[in-house]
């Protein structure tokens, strides 16, 4: 048996179970094709927040002019790393669904370099979690695009998995 999840006032966190993080980790990973024919890789996972990268791709491009990744692809990481950091911030797993993404583009991605994209779920009401992120290349406060997104909680009515109830 496996130790609770750590009480933070009055909110528990679902990653605090270190199995439980890893069986999100490989969920997401192994449950999203997307993810996997994007090439996303899993770079931090802390309460509330995460961080996910995707290397640079040929086939990911774009303008082929210019060499520059695809603004869809962009789009799709930060997806990816919004719905990570609400896994991140909620008590037991749940079914979550992006209601609203909004990304802004900053500036063009770098050729050859892997973008990363890190994300923090800062506000978490019975339906609804709202999320904030930046993809950048060297550095977070040089932004490549960045996010402001919301996700619906409990879009499905599947029982949810706590750690106590493994």
């Amino acid at each position: 048996m496996t130790e609770k999840i750590t009480d933070i006032g009055s909110r528990k966190y679902l990653i605090d179970d270190p199995q439980m993080m890893e069986m999100m980790v490989d969920g997401f990973f192994g449950n999203i094709p997307h993810a996997s024919t994007l090439g996303i890789e899993f770079v931090s996972i802390e309460r509330s927040k995460s961080c996910l990268k995707i290397p640079y791709k040929k086939e990911l491009v774009g303008n082929p002019e210019s060499g520059t990744i695809h603004g869809g692809v962009i789009l799709s990481i930060m997806d990816s790393v919004g719905g990570m950091a609400v896994f991140a911030a909620l008590p037991a797993i749940e079914a979550i669904a992006t209601l609203d993404l909004r990304v802004d583009y900053m500036k063009p991605a770098a050729i050859g370099k892997a973008v990363y994209a890190s994300a923090e779920c800062y506000k978490l009401t019975n339906t609804i979690a709202f999320v904030r992120g930046v993809a950048y290349q060297n550095d977070e406060n040089d932004p490549v695009a960045t996010c402001a997104a919301t996700f619906m909680r409990g879009s499905s009515h599947a029982v949810a998995i706590t750690a106590e109830s493994k």
